[in-house]
């Protein structure tokens, strides 16, 4: 008998084990529904004719079968602005797509929308279909813009801005180094919107000027490219705005300066005046002087490497302004405000006298032990006035008590020792 019991055993055992070692059983029921990782894949606006970022779908079976679908595909049939990559199938319609019992696959999404005659943002709609009968709908805002772009025909190391022809219905999108040439202005109003790519900067030559004036409602906006994610306050996206030498009388009023380089850049015996506007996300720094004129009124800047870096002397003066320094992308190695009246050069030093002024202004921020700094070459006039300030370092300003810094929000509070000071949200 013990003998008949061991037999019986070791049947069973291997009758275990051959069924352990049987394949799941293959299906292409539209009984076996699949898991995704999103019910939508939503793109954030893009501009016509350049592409999307690429936006990930994961399939998941997570029933007990091996599925084949027979295709996966657009319902456009890849006639619309979207394009697929079925876990490595970059086909119209990828075929025989096998995801295992415990499995998943990625399907990746772009889109690049075509332009039409909209001035307004317009949806763009599609959907990925399965073929046991599942779908995943696809939407993207597109928007029609002015681009401005070097041509292979161009000699000149900038795309030249032809300021009598600027239409105000649309974003211009500036991809490449641009310049507004001697003698023209440009002139911006209320709901102007230029976006720069990555390499793009906007010159004004001797003799050329910008005179943006937004409202408080429809600040003219100089932005980055791309929106989508964490790019919608990620710092160094494009260059700066440069005012050469000759560059005089450039007013900017009711402005959003944002997720650049250099910011505002000023050279010598160039003049800008900037009002009632924001700049943040600088990585270098806000504002720039190398020896112009530049008059800030009623500023908010936060979010930059630093706020004011004056370098080889110049005109200085700042009213009512918020330079508010709490830089967390990387190690701060300045103060918000530098002020020098000499510049180091591959040829030598270049130097010149500097006046500045700071009026009823906050500055303060995360660099110890203080958020102002000047140098001087001893040969030249450096001249610093402050009226009403509270500065980190300075007569033992405390913390101006900014509403809450980790979300951006500058306004102060009741107790605030800086009230009455700064930026006024109501301008």
């Amino acid at each position: 008998m013990a003998r008949w019991n061991s037999i019986v055993c070791a049947l069973l055992l291997m009758a275990a084990l051959f069924a352990s070692c049987e394949p799941s059983q293959l299906t292409d029921s539209a009984a076996v529904r699949l898991e995704m990782s999103a019910d939508t894949l939503s793109f954030d606006t893009v501009f016509t004719t350049l592409g999307t970022t690429t936006r990930r779908l994961t399939v998941y079976n997570r029933s007990e079968y091996d599925l084949r679908l027979s295709w996966v595909g657009l319902a456009s049939g890849g006639e619309g602005a979207f394009r697929l990559n079925v876990d490595g199938d970059t086909a119209v319609r990828a075929t025989d797509v096998e995801i295992l019992s415990g499995d998943s696959i990625f399907i990746f999404a772009q889109a690049t929308v075509n332009p039409n005659d909209a001035t307004q943002p317009f949806l763009v709609e599609d959907a990925i279909l399965f073929s046991n009968g599942q779908r995943v709908p696809l939407a993207a805002w597109g928007r029609n813009a002015v681009y401005h772009k070097l041509l292979p025909t161009d000699t000149t190391w900038y795309t030249v801005i032809d300021v009598h022809a600027w239409d105000h219905t649309r974003p211009h999108v500036i991809l490449d180094p641009a310049a507004v040439l001697d003698g023209d202005d440009l002139v911006l109003q209320a709901g102007d919107e230029l976006h720069f790519g990555p390499d793009a900067m906007l010159v004004f030559d001797t003799n050329a000027r910008l005179l943006a004036t937004g409202t408080a409602e429809q600040p003219v906006l100089f932005t980055s490219l791309r929106k989508d994610g964490w790019y919608t306050f990620l710092p160094g996206q494009w260059q700066c705005l440069l005012f050469t030498g000759g560059s005089r009388g450039n007013r900017v009023e009711h402005a959003v300066v944002e997720n650049g380089t250099g910011g505002l850049r000023v050279y010598p015996d160039a003049e800008l005046t900037v009002q009632n506007t924001v700049i943040r996300n600088m990585s270098d720094c806000a504002l720039i002087g190398q020896g112009g004129e530049l008059t800030g009124r009623n500023l908010l800047v936060y979010d930059c490497f630093a706020a004011l870096t004056v370098l080889r002397g110049g005109r200085y003066e700042m009213q009512q302004c918020t330079f508010a320094d709490y830089w967390n992308y990387s190690s701060r190695t300045m103060p918000a405000v530098v002020l020098s009246n000499f510049l180091h050069m591959q040829d030598g030093v270049q130097a010149d006298d500097l006046r500045a002024s700071f009026s009823r202004c906050i500055i303060y921020g995360s660099y110890a032990p203080a958020e102002v700094a000047t140098q001087t070459d001893s040969l030249h006039l450096l001249e610093v006035q402050y009226e009403q300030c509270h500065i980190k370092g300075m007569d033992g300003a405390e913390d101006p008590l900014f509403e809450d810094v980790q979300k951006d929000d500058y306004h102060l509070r009741a107790d605030s020792p800086a009230a009455g000071l700064g930026y006024n949200f109501d301008m």
